[in-house]
């Protein structure tokens, strides 16, 4: 560690994943050890951390009550019944269209995010991230900040070693199994399943899941870390394909940090052009992914931003304006780096972007939000708020009475004693609200003909009030007699229509009548 013009400490940090030399991909990992952060997107990402964890591990305890015949969870994921509450809406099997949507808004939400502020999603609110920012948590409050981790690291083993890893593996353990038991608390009631669970009287499935998430979580948040978004998520590789020129990435504006220099004072002293950065490694430091950013983009950065903080805390301690790492275009930092290199004519030239006192040239190019408006981003959220807004359209007027009519097969027909013709019909009633109702199922059309319904004694007619429970699927097998003196061919069409008169739904299905030909 040396000091910069006694006011900035030089780090020794060397970058993990450098473009300049890259490792090969079955080399031993290099064990990355990133520095305490501080700043805005630092506590941005605090807050995104505790409010995607507090979803996570809360979501399951949250109650909705629907009522004496449905379960009160809030969301829940009920297989047994195959159907998937979320508040106040219930989606049956039938209505996997909903799931399959919301998949697909989830997809061109993200090419909408990357295309507009790059992998914001990495850097934020993926799973990895998110966990790995808490395994760090748990790693810095054990061990200390990166000096002491590493001084640990490197030194040989004693009981203070032993006591300090063995307490944050065992944190890191008992993370990773509540979020295993999280997980599993959607799928069953959560204050009866956890019960079960510490009894042992759980399902063995349940136990299955725990363990696999816990070492799943485990070994990517607290061993593998930034190699799992290096070598195993396909997202680097496809996001390149999102971004375009007015893209907001993190960016190291080197049109005004290059040339740069660790005794800045002392160069310019001697009349030679030096940029802002003071090659402190403050920025390397922070990286969770191991990189130098003042390489350039590379596949490894997540964008997270640390290195924003850190280097604006230099530049602030330096006196310098903020920004030398920032959320940048490709557009204005191609415009800038025109402007520093008199149109590309020569290398940086930091005087070339600042006036005679020191401020900054108007010629160069600041951004603007309105640069992220553009023909790209208005297809991506025209898209995906016309599959939001049917989806919602969908979901508001979508009946919850439902029929299906399935004719019987073999026979097709019977000719009865008196020269009638019968069908038979399974009848399926699905009502899809958690309460009993009575839903009147009827015959329209076919002229003379009645219905009869097995298990129901009442005399043959054209509609029957039928008692239906609540949020299940009820099945009839209904017998359609017809006289041969009213039978106007060897196939007819007629609908059975199903109606709940206390709430005014109704749904109908067009059946076929069947008939030998003699019956005309």
């Amino acid at each position: 560690m040396h000091v910069l013009d006694k006011t900035v400490e030089r780090l020794e940090a060397e970058a993990v994943n450098s473009t300049k030399s890259r490792q090969p991909l079955y080399a031993p990992r290099k064990k990355i050890f990133p520095k305490r952060a501080s700043g805005s997107f630092r506590r941005f990402k605090w807050l995104v951390m505790v409010i995607t964890l507090g979803i996570y591990y809360l979501t399951p305890w949250l109650r909705w009550d629907r009522g004496p015949f449905a379960p009160d969870q809030a969301v829940l994921v009920d297989l047994a019944s195959r159907r998937f509450y979320f508040f106040f809406i219930e989606i049956w099997p039938q209505e996997f269209y909903y799931v399959a949507g919301l998949l697909v808004m989830a997809g061109i939400g993200l090419f909408l995010i990357t295309s507009t502020v790059g992998r914001a999603w990495c850097g934020y609110t993926c799973p990895q991230t998110v966990w790995v920012d808490l395994f760090l948590v748990v790693e810095r409050a054990i061990e200390g900040d990166r000096n002491a981790r590493m001084k640990l690291d490197a030194g040989p083993w004693t009981t203070r070693k032993l006591v300090l890893r063995v307490s944050k593996h065992a944190i890191w353990l008992v993370i990773a199994a509540a979020t295993g038991g999280a997980w599993i608390f959607y799928f069953a009631d959560a204050p009866t399943l956890i019960g079960e669970v510490f009894t042992g009287t759980a399902a063995p499935v349940a136990y299955i899941t725990i363990s696999v998430l816990t070492a799943t979580t485990y070994t990517f948040g607290g061993l593998m870390r930034e190699q799992v978004c290096t070598y195993m998520c396909p997202w680097p590789r496809i996001q390149a394909a999102m971004l375009d020129e007015n893209s907001l990435t993190v960016t190291y504006n080197d049109w005004r940090g290059e040339p740069r220099s660790r005794h800045a004072k002392k160069v310019q002293a001697a009349g030679q052009l030096v940029g802002d950065c003071v090659d402190c490694n403050a920025c390397v430091a922070v990286c969770p992914m191991g990189i130098d950013i003042r390489d350039g983009q590379q596949l490894e950065c997540i964008t997270c931003a640390l290195c924003i903080d850190t280097c604006d805390s230099v530049m602030h301690k330096l006196g310098k304006e903020r920004g030398l790492i920032s959320y940048t275009t490709l557009s204005d930092y191609n415009a800038n780096i025109a402007v520093a290199t008199a149109g590309g004519s020569g290398p940086v030239n930091p005087s070339l972007v600042r006036t005679a006192d020191g401020t900054f040239s108007d010629r160069l190019a600041h951004f603007h939000i309105r640069k992220t408006f553009r023909p790209r981003t208005f297809v991506y959220m025209g898209a995906w708020s016309a599959i939001g807004l049917a989806l919602l359209y969908s979901l508001l007027t979508r009946e919850r009475l439902e029929v299906n009519v399935l004719h019987d097969r073999n026979p097709q027909f019977v000719t009865l004693s008196d020269g009638s013709i019968r069908n038979g019909y399974t009848v399926k009633l699905l009502n899809m609200v958690p309460e009993p109702r009575t839903i009147v199922v009827a015959m329209q059309g076919l002229p003379g003909a009645e219905m009869s319904i097995v298990g129901i004694d009442l005399p043959a007619g054209r509609s029957f009030a039928i008692p239906a429970e609540p949020d299940r699927l009820k099945m009839l097998k209904v017998f359609v007699r017809q006289p041969a003196n009213q039978v106007e061919g060897i196939v007819q069409t007629f609908k059975f229509r199903v109606e709940d008169k206390a709430s005014f739904e109704s749904d109908e299905y067009t059946a076929t009548f069947n008939a030998p030909e003699t019956a005309r």
